[in-house]
């Protein structure tokens, strides 16, 4: 029995099957559950999660690009990144009829949270004064501003981290006067001898530099050759050592000091927001200059012994000639007198010889 050509042959099988197809995908439907498509689609989040409930869940974003020049963090964000850092606040008060600016200096040792206020009392309104803050010629943005009564307020707060956030940070109230007032940063400074320290040929010597109430991270001492600054370094020469006890002091100990060792010594303290330098000048003189001063009184007497010995010399040639004169002139009156003697004799004799005849 032959089968019909359109069921069984070749072009037959091919209608059947989408037939079969069709058939099934209707039946799947009629039960409730969607079609299964070659491409399926991403598992929702708590089919992962029920899935690969043994692993781990790590969650990244990306953050906005940043603007070359970021916003300061305002006081909420910047207490929240910086908790762990002290909060220092400072004022400046301000007088509205003056022409004066005024500053405040801050020394600060390690990073910290600024909080600085400016206030000034305006008789006019306070809405027609402008406020600005300034980091040297950087104009700041992100300051806040308040008002109580004639009072005006402003108040820039940020965070000190680095060397580069130091220096002056200036607030600015501009009306009929521009007021200014300045905020100046900077490390704490170290402390040497102001006078020159003398010392002698052969001796030893102790340059010291201290830092109050501070504690640098880091000291060098340096010699100055001239306008160059040398680095002293004690395990290349026996001559210098270099006592390092107190953190917040440094001891320079220099041994069989010559002339050449006399000059500038400078001390240099690093800190976590910038450096710090002084300098001691050291004089180191020979066992003759003592003598120089001595030696310098003992000439002058000498030349003044001398000046008195002629000034006598002098004076008595001077009385003797004086006395020879006047020996000289009682002689001649004497030898004039015997003259006027005999000549006065000589006509008396006469006369008697006379009387006599």
């Amino acid at each position: 029995m032959r089968s019909p050509s359109g069921l069984l042959g070749p072009r037959g099988l091919l209608p059947l099957a989408l037939l079969c197809l069709l058939a099934a995908a209707r039946g799947s439907l009629a039960d409730g559950q969607p079609t299964v498509s070659p491409l399926t689609s991403l598992p929702t989040e708590e089919e992962r999660i029920t899935k690969y409930s043994n692993l781990s869940l790590e969650s990244h974003n990306i953050p906005p690009t940043a603007s070359p020049l970021t916003s300061l963090p305002i006081r909420g964000e910047m207490m929240t990144k910086y908790s762990n850092l002290s909060l220092e606040s400072h004022n400046i008060s301000l007088t509205e009829h003056s022409n004066v600016p005024v500053e405040k200096n801050i020394t600060l040792e390690r990073p910290s949270n600024i909080e600085l206020t400016c206030q000034i009392t305006i008789s006019r309104g306070v809405n027609s004064v402008n406020v600005t803050w300034k980091k040297g010629d950087e104009l700041l943005e992100n300051y806040l501003t308040n008002a109580t009564g004639c009072i005006l307020y402003a108040q820039y707060m940020f965070t000190i981290i680095n060397s580069k956030q130091m220096g002056s940070y200036s607030c600015f109230f501009g009306g009929e006067k521009e007021q200014r007032g300045t905020f100046n940063f900077k490390v704490p400074e170290i402390h040497g001898k102001n006078k020159p320290l003398i010392t002698y040929v052969g001796d030893s010597t102790v340059l010291m530099c201290k830092c109050q109430h501070c504690s640098p991270l880091h000291w060098t001492w340096y010699h100055s050759n001239g306008s160059v600054q040398v680095p002293i370094d004690v395990q290349m020469s026996e001559k210098y050592a270099i006592n390092r006890t107190n953190a917040n002091e440094t001891r320079l100990k220099i041994m069989q000091l010559t002339e050449d060792n006399q000059g500038s010594y400078w001390c240099h303290a690093v800190f976590q927001l910038g450096e710090s330098e002084e300098r001691v000048q050291l004089v180191v003189l020979s066992y003759l200059v003592p003598l120089k001063p001595f030696l310098g009184i003992v000439v002058e007497v000498a030349i003044l012994v001398a000046v008195i010995l002629l000034c006598e010399t002098y004076t008595q040639k001077k009385k003797k000639h004086i006395d020879d004169g006047k020996e000289f002139e009682q002689v001649e009156q004497l030898k004039s007198d015997d003259t006027n003697g005999v000549e006065n004799n000589a006509p008396r004799h006469r006369k008697n010889e006379s009387v006599s005849q």
